[in-house]
């Protein structure tokens, strides 16, 4: 089994298209107002946007970036706000957070063999 796309509401889906664009996930199907979809840019993954009520307190994306502080840095240029710089996370992620324009929280992150190996592993 695999993923292959996380979908998250929003009310505004031309500020969620302007905001996924400078992540730089590129689009893919375009229904706006209504729905929209990109792909990631690493992999084959997708990530889609449903216009309506977001959920009360959203949800959570996480997207690897092998060059994370680079990857902030760039974002940051270009007027993305984070809520912090990257910092390094007691379970051996270096992460940093931010919101998208529905409310959703997005942390961009690095992880390395952590991600899906780390020391306390179940065997």
């Amino acid at each position: 089994m695999r993923l292959n796309q996380v979908t998250v509401t929003m009310e505004d889906l031309d500020a969620g298209w302007r905001f996924y664009s400078a992540l730089g996930l590129s689009p893919i199907v375009d229904a706006r107002p209504r729905y929209a979809r990109f792909l990631c840019p690493d992999g084959d993954s997708t990530f889609s946007l449903h216009q309506g009520q977001s959920a009360s307190g959203g949800v959570t994306v996480y997207f690897e970036c092998d060059d994370l502080d680079e990857t902030v840095l760039r974002l940051k240029q270009a007027g993305l706000d984070f809520t912090g710089d990257p910092e390094d996370k007691n379970w051996l992620w270096r992460e940093a957070e931010l919101f998208d324009p529905g409310g959703n929280r997005i942390i961009l992150y690095f992880a390395g063999a952590n991600r899906i190996d780390p020391p306390w592993r179940v065997r």
